[in-house]
């Protein structure tokens, strides 16, 4: 579904990828296509594992049996090789109509000409049920080129096991500010012995960290117009809070958060139980869940002054291909996994919890567990105006922001000096891509 002191979780690595991608306007031209009566065949493409695929295929069939004329051929793959495999296809005008898609990569693929403009079937594909800001998260330079299929928000997942194992009390989370999570984390770490830490992790190996960083001091990570706005200070303000969270004991040591890094989120500190906090999505709590095996809770993020600095993140999208022949068949499609209850019913959460807000009403009597506490927390949560969507060009910012990070926490670099060439060299690479 992928801010504070946390180490990076995500289900898989973020390549930083060369998109080699021609302008693409090889679809209709028309401002409001139609849907044919006549035999239709689309492709649909999406990233994921043979558990994604299973539901999915059965959604696909759900589909081929409301529209008898239309039939979707489905693909996927790993992470990595989608990526890969999506570029190639674009670039040869043979992208699939229908496309999963990340936040890391819309503008790339939207600058370029290679998305659809959802407007121009907007009486095919309803988006009245997505809250604005959810919608905002799938536009670029004001044109919706993506919806989302699942949102998540950053939070604080504690493992309340350990919190009664050592005495500590789980914080008011409504009320609480960076200085007490060191405080907490501190606490937990003393109390144990040194048996676990209270923190599994410190700020700066994601971008959802560094945005909540930028956000709560009056900033934003990107401006408008795709430029970065990070202001030197609230990264470096970050790293040094990091560097004070290692040094007292209350978060691991830097060497096991790039092992954790590693590990992935099934298998680091927090997993197994050698920490009892970390930063996720809400969303992750599932997954947290099933690793430790303990009573988990999710609490709202520490802040600062009154800025509504946390946000929607989309677990990914659906978008339509600027190359494809059919765009009201492959927005039909989008229409369909998105806004029917028949499609909520076989995929439930697995893609995250439904942006459509229709779609997770339908679902929420259902939901139990860590699903229905993810949904619950981001019910009690009100994110503020959504991020500025990842530049083309700015793809590679989490390598590039972890590299920094651990310069800094393996203390080769001052966290003044590390903010400005990270500035620096994300701006550069924005820019050349311009």
């Amino acid at each position: 579904m992928k801010a504070s002191p946390f180490s990076r979780l995500a289900i898989g690595t973020v390549a930083s990828l060369s998109l080699v991608l021609t302008a693409c306007s090889g679809g209709s031209t028309d401002s409001a296509p139609e849907l044919s009566d006549k035999p239709v065949t689309i492709r649909a493409t999406w990233w994921g594992a043979d558990a994604r695929a299973q539901l999915t295929n059965e959604a696909i069939a759900a589909f081929e049996k409301k529209y008898p004329n239309i039939k979707v051929k489905g693909e996927y793959k790993d992470w990595s090789g989608y990526w890969d495999a999506l570029a190639t296809t674009t670039a040869a005008k043979d992208s699939p109509d229908v496309i999963q898609m990340d936040e890391l990569y819309l503008a790339s693929y939207a600058d370029r000409g290679a998305l659809y403009d959802l407007g121009k079937v907007k009486k095919i594909l309803a988006t009245s049920q997505f809250d604005d800001q959810a919608l905002a998260t799938g536009q670029v330079s004001g044109t919706q080129y993506a919806l989302p299929v699942g949102v998540g928000v950053m939070s604080v997942v504690v493992n309340t096991d350990l919190f009664k194992k050592y005495g500590v009390d789980v914080p008011d989370d409504k009320t609480w500010t960076w200085d007490d999570y060191a405080k907490v984390a501190k606490e937990l770490t003393d109390k144990s012995g040194g048996k676990i830490h209270g923190a599994a992790g410190a700020p700066g190996f994601d971008a959802g960290s560094l945005k909540y960083w930028a956000r709560q001091e009056g900033g934003n990570l990107f401006d408008k117009d795709g430029n970065v706005s990070l202001k030197p200070k609230a990264i470096t303000d970050m790293w040094n809070y990091g560097l004070k969270l290692i040094s007292s004991g209350a978060s691991i040591k830097a060497s096991t958060m790039v092992e954790d890094q590693t590990a992935g989120i099934t298998a680091g500190s927090f997993a197994t139980g050698k920490a009892a906090m970390t930063g996720a999505y809400n969303t992750q709590i599932t997954a947290l869940q099933q690793a430790t095996g303990a009573n988990l809770k999710l609490l709202q993020m520490p802040h600062v002054g009154t800025t509504k600095a946390n946000f929607f993140k989309p677990s990914m999208y659906w978008a339509v291909s600027g190359q494809s022949k059919h765009p009201a068949e492959a927005a039909a499609f989008v229409n369909f996994m998105l806004n029917d209850p028949a499609v909520a019913d076989i995929l439930k959460t697995e893609r995250g919890i439904p942006a459509n807000k229709e779609m997770l009403k339908h679902l929420e009597a259902g939901l139990t567990g860590p699903d229905k506490a993810a949904a619950d927390y981001m019910n009690e949560v009100t994110p503020g105006e959504s991020p500025v969507v990842t530049p083309n060009g700015g793809s590679g910012i989490e390598p590039m922001l972890q590299r920094y990070t651990q310069e800094v926490y393996f203390k080769k670099t001052s966290p003044e000096d590390a903010a400005k060439a990270f500035i620096e060299e994300l701006q550069g690479e924005i820019d050349a891509a311009k």
